[in-house]
């Protein structure tokens, strides 16, 4: 029995670390950086200063000992898609493969999230019972709030009952420019 724990103790102790392609890029709003594994895209900053710092701060929380590769890699399409929405070329993000990383709570509001048409808003209550948890409109708040995808689950499209323009991590002015820009403004 003592050699089958340390056998299985040893395997994972030497199992390969989870591949991530982490990239740094230019776009119309500032630089960005975006990481994916092969599943899809894990993270991504929002537009301007320390984004590239902000990713690998989610990497650390998101995918623990990662061998991260820096460079375009496979993440040279997903940024174009970043850019392109950026520069108001792209409507929509959702055709993006992602590898979302969080709790079943999280995941079905940022799935929710992803199914608001490009240039629409939400209300944090219709976002919460959209997401199967009705009642839940703060702990909705509080999901957008960790989401580290922010362009391509668009929590940027989130309002507040009343259909004022509420909290956003990259600030108000950048949260209505991302509106502007999905109304064709």
């Amino acid at each position: 029995m003592r050699r089958n724990v340390a056998t299985r103790a040893t395997a994972r102790a030497v199992s390969p670390a989870e591949d991530v392609h982490l990239t740094e890029f230019d776009t119309p709003l500032g630089r960005m950086a975006l990481a994916s594994t092969p599943r899809g895209v894990v993270a991504c900053s929002l537009p301007g200063a320390g984004a590239g710092a902000q990713v690998r701060r989610e990497l650390r929380r998101r995918v623990p000992g990662a061998a991260i590769t820096e460079g375009p890699g496979r993440n040279a399409p997903w940024v174009a898609a970043a850019r392109e929405f950026l520069a108001g070329r792209r409507r929509d993000l959702s055709d993006v493969p992602l590898d979302l990383r969080g709790t079943d709570f999280q995941r079905a509001v940022w799935t929710a999230l992803r199914r608001v048409p490009c240039g629409g808003t939400i209300s944090y209550g219709e976002l919460a019972a959209r997401a199967g948890h009705p009642g839940a409109a703060r702990a909705c708040g509080a999901a957008n709030g960790s989401n580290p995808l922010p362009l391509f689950v668009p929590c940027h499209r989130t309002i507040g009952a009343d259909g004022s323009l509420t909290g956003f991590g990259g600030g108000l002015p950048l949260k209505r420019r991302l509106l502007e820009l999905e109304r064709g403004a």
